[in-house]
């Protein structure tokens, strides 16, 4: 399963992760809407946010790093508010919606 973004198909692990990070806008709406994801301004913070950390770092952070760094960019954003942007998981689903990779399991970050 792959995306088709500007004519390209993106490939992608099993999980829908693309294999290489993309960092087009159309990327980021073409997953989006295949997640069931109406993007909005919040939507897209945490998108920049998680684009940034992979640029910086490699990979993107765990939940817990995630709802500290987006509770600064976004005053009064708590974790029910990020599962609400991304009810199939914050750090995972917010990882495939911004085109990157897939993230680190559970005790490697």
């Amino acid at each position: 399963m792959g995306y088709l973004v500007n004519g390209v198909e993106l490939e992608t692990d099993d999980e829908g992760y693309l294999l290489a990070p993309d960092y087009s806008e159309e990327a980021v709406r073409v997953i989006a809407q295949a997640e069931g994801i109406e993007l909005n301004d919040d939507h897209w913070k945490v998108v920049e946010y998680l684009r940034g950390q992979y640029r910086e770092h490699g990979h993107t952070p765990n939940f817990r790093a995630m709802l500290k760094d987006v509770g600064e960019l976004m005053p009064g954003c708590d974790s029910k508010a990020l599962y609400d942007l991304f009810p199939g998981g914050p750090a995972k689903q917010g990882a495939r919606v911004a085109a990157l990779p897939k993230p680190y399991g559970k005790g490697g970050y």
